[in-house]
């Protein structure tokens, strides 16, 4: 057997053992969209809160009006919902381009991973707002989806780990200014999306 033929038995078997360990038909399109859908909520968002005063400036006090809260958050959950309703939608579709089954084994185990750290971090975060620790909310939302990310690494592509990564640095660097939530959210979720979600559309896709 030539040199070259065993080389292409042997990224034949890597390419198996890889799609049959590592869930791979994530799409880089969703990343992009949940981007630029959290850039659109921001941009409402910061309408809502900095309307009256025209410029960003550092705030902690203004969440403490119930109505602004309330749209606020009806605003990250009408964010959430569409990024998910988008990504499922873009990565079976991307499943079936590839030939693949979208629900398996392996995407049951990534499902799980993230399940875990996004749930404590929701739970966290409900009670910061009960306890109307207003002003970390942003910070452990980046943290903690960041740790999802990292958690579901092991069963999808790397570049999502490296975005993990970069989510919880950010979340971190957001609670030591946290009067910045809004900045911090835009970067993290508007931002590092869409960077991260082209690099792993014209790298993978």
């Amino acid at each position: 057997m030539q040199e070259k033929d065993i080389y292409s038995e042997l990224s034949s078997i890597r390419n198996l053992m890889e799609r049959s360990s590592k869930f791979i038909s994530l799409s880089g399109l969703s990343g992009i969209m949940a981007g630029i859908y959290s850039l659109i909520g921001a941009f409402i968002g910061y309408k809502i809160v900095y309307n009256a005063h025209g410029v960003l400036q550092y705030r902690d006090s203004y969440i403490s009006e119930s109505q602004i809260l309330w749209q606020l958050t009806s605003i990250a959950a009408g964010v959430l919902v569409l990024s998910l309703v988008t990504g499922i939608w873009l990565t079976i579709r991307q499943a079936r381009k590839k030939g693949e089954n979208f629900w398996n084994p392996v995407s049951k185990r990534l499902l799980v991973n993230m399940t875990i750290p996004l749930v404590t971090g929701g739970l966290f975060i409900l009670i910061l707002l009960i306890r109307g620790e207003y002003g970390i909310i942003s910070s452990a939302c980046l943290i903690f989806y960041g740790l999802a990310l990292i958690a579901g690494s092991h069963y999808t592509l790397s570049a999502v780990k490296w975005l993990g990564f970069s989510e919880i640095i950010l979340g971190l660097v957001a609670a030591l200014i946290p009067g910045y939530g809004i900045v911090f959210w835009t970067i993290g979720f508007g931002i590092l999306h869409i960077l991260y979600g082209s690099i792993m559309h014209f790298k993978y896709n």
